[in-house]
């Protein structure tokens, strides 16, 4: 027996010695994955563990050090999908590399001869030990998949864009491509303009029953609207019905669509907000109701304060309401919430998107850290579901770290709907200029 060394060389017939051993190699051995076989068992493996713990521990400083001096950085490499591959094979390596160690380490602490008191409790700490330390690496790499998964899906496609005149203007386009929908029209359309250094972001609200649209002669739409009339069926005019009508019978109009990860209907609807706005259009974000029912129960709904009881039912000719949103602070599940943005019984389009609006914001402000990652997988699953964009990979970790600037800031809101605008015969001159005011810069904020 080594007396140097009561770790390795313990006397074995002394109950206090082998108590306070297993003691030692448990905590060393959590603490310090790699220290227990190097004090006590096979110096070899031991000596493999300490190494992947030191490098994990750099790999963490390092992470630290770049948050605090390039946040882009850092979410630039959670945001690509290879970046993402890599440190789910490097998570799955630490999992079953502690998982090994903490195995060893029960081997070694030889519970026969600790204190029978103390045994269990040895026992104990020591499975949860294993649980923690390989559970949180499980964990962290079911995240990663689930991200790698989410943005593999929803930005595959789309080209880097530069911004114009400063700005990047993303056109949201919210669908309802429920059971009972026949075909796709975008039923809200926002236009948000974001300076592409402050963040600094101006919505504009545009109503889907937007009539006879000034389209560019750039556009392959030029031809249905003569002289800035739409010379079809009235019901195709609206602002939103050309996204199933040129699918439908004109699908030739925009050949290079999917290619560039978007859509026919996507694309003339692009060229129907830009005649109406102005303002060209780099990107879109469609956000599908259906999957945003599933998104809200995702995070265990949605609180919002409700200013007047809404009606869970399509419109007047829809049959008898059975069923309300109650005024006032209500907690909504994702079917409750997909009635209130969608119910027109004894409402206007105006109040709609003023709903839908008050929606988003009461959605953003959920989306807490702790929500996040109690719930990612499912939240994860429902964006695949939810969202659909031309945004490209390249450019996610540039929009996050924009995103947390806009966040800070009020935005202006300007909503293209009475008293400011007739959406029946829209005076687009008064149109391009409170637009164009409101994207000078320095100009303050306001609402309409």
């Amino acid at each position: 027996m080594n007396l140097d060394n009561p770790i390795r060389y313990p006397d074995k017939t002394s109950v206090e010695v082998m108590t306070k051993r297993s003691w030692w190699l448990v905590l060393w051995g959590f603490l310090i994955p790699g220290s227990a076989q190097v004090l006590a068992g096979n110096r070899k493996l031991g000596r493999f563990g300490l190494v992947t713990t030191i490098v994990m521990w750099l790999l963490v400083a390092a992470g630290l050090i770049t948050f605090f001096v390039s946040q882009q950085t850092l979410i630039s490499l959670f945001t690509m999908s290879w970046s993402l591959l890599i440190l789910q094979v490097v998570l799955v390596f630490y999992g079953v590399v502690w998982f090994v160690l903490a195995l060893n380490t029960l081997t070694l602490v030889k519970f026969v001869k600790v204190r029978p008191r103390s045994r269990f409790l040895v026992a104990g700490v020591a499975v949860v030990a294993l649980f923690l330390s390989t559970g949180v690496s499980a964990y962290a790499a079911y995240v990663t998949n689930a991200s790698w998964t989410l943005i593999g899906n929803v930005f595959a496609g789309g080209v880097r864009e530069e911004p114009i005149d400063g700005r990047y203007n993303i056109l949201l386009m919210g669908v309802d491509s429920g059971d009972d929908r026949d075909g796709i029209r975008p039923d809200s359309m926002t236009v948000v303009s974001i300076d592409a250094e402050t963040g600094e972001a101006i919505m504009v609200g545009i109503p889907r029953d937007f009539q006879s649209t000034p389209v560019s002669e750039e556009s392959p739409l030029k031809d249905l609207y003569a002289a800035g009339v739409c010379n079809t069926d009235p019901a195709v005019c609206k602002a939103n019905g050309m996204f199933n009508y040129v699918s439908t019978y004109y699908p030739e109009f925009y050949p290079d669509a999917e290619k560039n990860g978007s859509s026919v209907g996507i694309e003339a609807t692009k060229d129907v907000v830009q005649g109406i706005t102005g303002i060209d259009i780099q990107y879109y974000v469609l956000v599908d109701m259906k999957g945003f029912e599933q998104m809200i129960d995702a995070l265990g709904g949605v609180t919002i304060n409700v200013p007047e009881r809404v009606a869970l039912v399509g419109s007047e000719h829809k049959g008898q309401v059975n069923d309300w949103i109650e005024a006032g602070e209500q907690t909504l599940s994702g079917n409750h919430a997909l009635w209130y943005a969608r119910s027109r019984y004894q409402a206007s389009d105006w109040e709609r998107m003023e709903r839908q609006r008050r929606l988003q914001m009461a959605i953003v402000a959920q989306f807490t850290p702790m929500n996040v990652l109690t719930r990612f997988k499912e939240i994860a699953s429902a964006g695949s579901q939810l969202i659909q964009t031309d945004i490209p990979e390249s450019m996610l970790a540039y929009f996050v770290d924009l995103a947390t600037k806009t966040k800070e800031l009020p935005i202006e809101t300007i909503e293209l709907t009475p008293p400011t605008v007739d959406p029946d015969n829209p005076d687009y001159d008064y149109i391009y200029s409170l637009i164009a005011e409101a994207l000078k810069p320095g100009v303050p904020e306001t609402s309409q």
